[in-house]
C-alpha cells in the first residue's frame, strides 16, 4: 500500500514537472513570438533600413570646381582628372613596411614621403590620404595586378586643380589646397546644409579669387549608393544622384595685359592695378615677384615652401593687396583737391617755391635745392613743387586732411570683391592716439603734418588703394567698388549673371575743379616729369610720378642710391588716367627700390595705355628696356597684341583631352572612372622722416 502511494507521489511530482516544463517551453515559444513580432511588425522598418545601411553605401560626388576666365574666355583655372595612390592608415599594420614594399611596384620619391607624413599628421587616421598622385596607366595597371598585398591601400580617381598660366595672374587668382586642421574646425561651425555640401570634398579655396568665391566655384556634391560586399568594396551601383558642377567665372581682368605687365617686372618687385573709371572693372591686378599656384594643388614640398616664404623678395605677399607704401609726389594731385573742395586754397594762389620751407627751427628742402619760384596749382603739380605741398599741409591740418582725404578711399578697404585687403594708413589725431600706447607718443606734434603733404610721413596705402583714388579723381568723384569678377556662368543651364557693382555716392566735386586736376596732370606728360616716356603718343593722357623713401635717412644727410643697398632704395610710383579728357582707364604703378617715378613706373604706364588704347605690345627690345628701368617712350616695332601667344598656350582647347586617364587595364581591375574636368607691406614698418626727393 505504501509503495502504491509513493507512486502515485512520484507520478504527481513527474506531472507537475512536466507542466512546469509546458509552461516554460510555452513562455519561451511566448517571448520569441513577441520578440519575433516585435522585430517583424514593430521595428520592422528600422531595422529594414539597418540591413539595408549593411548591404549598401552612401558614397558622396565630388562636383567638379567651377572655371575661371578672363573677359575674353581665356581660362585661368580649370579641373582634369587624373588616379592616385592612396593610404588609410588605421587599416595598415605597419605604415613604414607598407610604404617601402609599394615603392618596389610604383616609384615613390623623398618629395612623396615627406608630404604624406606631413598630410598624416595634420589629418586624421581612417581618412585616406595620397602618397602618390597623378598615375600613369601602367603604374595602375602594376599595383592592380598586387593589390592583394596591400590591405588599406587603393587607388581612386581625383580631380586636380589646374592654373595653365602659371604665375601669370596668380595674386590675383590664389589657389586650393587640402583642407586643415583649422579649416575642419571653423566648418563645424557651418550650417548643416553647407557642411553636408563638403562631405567628400578634401580641397578648398586658399587665397585670391579661389577663396573669396568659393561658394560660386564648389558646386553641389552629389551622392551614389552601391552595394557592398563583406569586405566593404563596391559590388554595383544601386542609384545615384549627379553632382552639380561649381560656377564659372568671367573676370574683368584681360590676362593678356597681365602677362604683359607681369614681363615688364622682369625680376623687380612691386604692383600695379588698372581699373574703368566708369564701371571699377579692375583691368589688370599684378603683384611681382609671383609664385605657380600649381605647387600647392597637389601639397607643395618643404624645399619649394622654404624657398617661397624664406625669401626677401616674398613672392608669397600680395602687394597689390596688402602691401603699403608712402604715395610721395602722386599725393599731390589729390592734396590739390582736397584743398579745392574745402576752400582752403584757391586754383591761382601763388606761393614763392624757393626750395625750402621753414617750420620752427627745422628746414624742410625741395628738389635738389633748387627753388622753382612763384607757383600756382597747375604749376605746382606740373613741376612737382614740394614748398607748395609742405605749406598747404601746414594750412590744411592734419585732421582736415584726414576728412577730405578718407572719401577717396585713403586709410581704408576699398571693398574689392577679393579677401585679405589692408586699410593702410591715412593719419590723424585720433588715429595715432589709438595707434600708439605711450601718452608721449599719442599727440600729434605739428612739425609731423608738414611731410604728409608731399605723400610721406605716417601716409601708407596699397596700389589698390591709389588707383582706386586716380580712378575717384579722374571721373569727377563718382565712386565705385573695384571689381575683378565680371559675370557669373550657371554651370547648368548656362545663364550668365552679371555681378552687381551700383555707383556710390559721388564727391561733391566742382567740375571747374576737376577739370584744373585733370589738365594738371596732362601736363605732367607735356611739360612735366614723365614727357620722355609719352613722347609722340597717338593719344592724349595724364598722370603724376612720385618717388618714395622706402627708409628713413638722417636730417642733413644726402641721398644716395649708388650707396644703399638694394632693398633700402625709393620706391617708383606713377598714377595716370587716359585718355585725356575722358578717361576709360586709371591706374598707379609702384616698383619698389627702383628710383625715381619718371624712370621706372611711367614707361610701364605708357606700355599698358598702349596696349588698351592701340592694340599693341612692345617690341622685345622695348621689353628688355622697361625690365631694366631704361626705357622712355618705345622703342622698335610694336606687335600687335592679339598676335602675342600667352604663357603655357598650346591650342585654344580646353585641357580636357588630357583629362581622363581611362586604360583598359584600369577599367578590368574595377577602378572607377576618372571624373571629367568640367567644360568649356608695407615695406617699410616705421613711417619714415620726411626727405624730399626728385619726383
Amino acid at each position: 500500500m505504501s509503495e502504491l502511494k509513493n507512486l502515485e507521489h512520484e507520478l504527481d511530482r513527474f506531472r507537475l514537472r512536466v507542466l512546469a516544463a509546458a509552461v516554460f517551453v510555452l513562455l519561451g515559444f511566448g517571448l520569441l513570438a513577441a520578440r519575433l513580432s516585435y522585430l517583424q511588425v514593430v521595428r520592422y522598418e528600422d531595422l529594414a533600413a539597418q540591413a539595408e545601411t549593411n548591404r549598401t553605401a552612401v558614397l558622396p560626388i565630388v562636383p567638379n570646381r567651377g572655371q575661371i576666365l578672363d573677359r575674353n574666355g581665356e581660362v585661368l583655372a580649370t579641373n582634369y582628372s587624373a588616379y592616385t595612390l592612396e593610404i588609410t592608415p588605421s587599416m595598415v599594420p605597419d605604415l613604414e613596411a607598407t610604404i617601402d614594399a609599394l615603392a618596389e611596384v610604383i616609384d615613390i620619391g623623398t618629395r612623396e614621403r615627406r608630404r604624406f607624413k606631413r598630410l598624416s599628421e595634420e589629418g586624421k587616421n581612417f581618412e585616406s590620404l595620397p602618397i602618390r598622385t597623378k598615375l600613369s596607366d601602367e603604374e595602375v595597371a602594376r599595383f592592380m595586378a598586387q593589390r592583394f598585398r596591400f590591405p588599406g591601400v587603393d587607388v581612386k580617381a581625383r580631380l586636380f586643380r589646374n592654373y595653365p598660366m602659371g604665375e601669370i595672374g596668380s595674386h590675383l587668382l590664389g589657389y586650393i589646397g587640402r583642407i586643415n586642421q583649422a579649416e575642419k574646425k571653423l566648418m563645424d561651425d557651418w550650417p548643416d546644409e553647407q557642411l553636408a555640401n563638403y562631405k567628400g570634398t578634401e580641397y578648398i579655396g586658399k587665397l585670391g579669387l579661389e577663396q573669396s568665391y568659393e561658394s560660386e566655384l564648389h558646386g553641389q556634391t552629389g551622392f551614389e549608393r552601391v552595394e557592398t560586399s563583406a569586405g566593404g568594396r563596391a559590388v554595383r551601383r544601386l542609384s545615384s544622384h549627379a553632382p552639380t558642377p561649381g560656377n564659372t567665372l568671367r573676370l574683368s581682368i584681360d590676362i593678356r595685359l597681365q602677362a604683359l605687365v607681369e614681363d615688364m617686372f622682369g625680376d623687380r618687385r612691386g604692383a600695379l592695378v588698372a581699373i574703368d573709371p566708369r564701371s571699377g572693372e579692375v583691368l589688370a591686378f599684378v603683384s611681382k615677384p609671383a609664385f605657380d599656384p600649381n605647387l600647392f594643388v597637389d601639397g607643395i614640398d618643404v624645399d619649394s615652401w622654404r624657398e617661397l616664404n624664406e625669401s626677401i623678395d616674398k613672392p608669397l605677399l600680395n602687394r597689390a593687396l596688402r602691401g603699403t607704401y608712402p604715395p610721395g609726389s602722386t599725393f599731390k594731385p589729390f592734396m590739390a583737391m582736397a584743398a579745392l573742395n574745402s576752400g582752403k586754397r584757391s586754383a591761382t594762389t601763388v606761393i614763392q617755391d624757393n626750395a625750402s620751407f621753414a617750420f620752427g627751427n627745422h628746414v624742410f628742402r625741395s628738389h635738389g635745392d633748387k627753388g622753382l619760384g612763384p607757383v600756382d596749382m597747375y604749376r605746382s603739380i606740373v613741376k612737382s613743387s614740394n614748398v607748395y605741398y609742405y605749406s598747404l599741409a601746414n594750412e590744411m591740418g592734419v585732421d582736415l586732411m584726414h576728412e577730405q582725404l578718407s572719401p577717396m578711399g585713403f586709410g581704408r578697404k576699398t571693398e574689392i570683391d577679393m579677401e585679405g585687403e589692408v586699410n593702410g594708413i591715412l593719419p590723424s589725431t585720433a588715429w595715432k592716439r589709438r595707434y600708439y600706447k605711450r601718452p608721449e607718443q599719442q599727440r600729434w606734434y605739428a612739425g609731423e603734418t608738414i611731410s604728409l603733404g608731399i605723400g610721406q610721413g605716417y601716409n601708407s596705402f596699397t596700389t589698390l588703394q591709389l588707383a582706386s583714388a586716380t580712378a575717384t579723381l579722374v571721373s569727377g568723384g563718382q565712386r565705385f567698388r573695384p571689381r575683378l569678377v565680371r559675370e557669373i556662368e550657371d554651370a547648368v543651364t548656362g545663364e550668365k549673371r552679371r555681378v552687381a557693382n551700383d555707383a556710390l555716392e559721388p564727391l561733391p566735386y566742382k567740375p571747374e575743379h576737376t577739370e584744373l586736376i585733370m589738365r594738371a596732370l596732362h601736363g605732367v606728360t607735356q611739360e612735366g616729369t614723365s614727357v620722355r616716356s609719352f613722347a609722340n603718343a597717338p593719344y592724349k593722357s595724364g598722370g603724376k610720378t612720385g618717388t618714395a623713401q622706402a627708409v628713413g635717412i638722417k636730417a642733413n644727410q644726402k641721398y644716395d642710391a649708388s650707396k644703399m643697398e638694394e632693398h633700402k632704395r625709393d620706391h617708383s610710383l606713377y598714377i595716370a588716367m587716359a585718355p585725356y579728357p575722358n578717361p576709360t582707364i586709371a591706374l598707379a604703378v609702384v616698383v619698389e627700390n627702383a628710383g625715381f617715378g619718371s624712370e621706372a613706373a611711367a614707361p610701364m604706364a605708357r606700355r599698358v595705355f598702349d596696349f588698351l588704347l592701340l592694340g599693341q605690345y612692345p617690341s622685345e627690345e622695348d621689353l628688355v628696356a622697361t625690365r631694366q628701368g631704361k626705357s622712355g617712350a618705345p622703342i622698335g616695332t610694336p606687335r600687335r597684341a592679339a598676335d602675342i601667344p600667352l604663357p603655357g598656350q598650346v591650342t585654344t582647347a580646353v585641357p580636357l583631352a588630357i583629362a581622363a586617364p581611362a586604360s583598359a587595364g584600369a577599367a578590368a581591375q574595377g577602378i572607377p572612372a576618372a571624373q571629367p574636368a568640367s567644360a568649356p607691406l608695407r615695406v617699410a614698418t616705421s613711417p619714415p622722416t620726411a626727405r624730399t626727393r626728385q619726383p
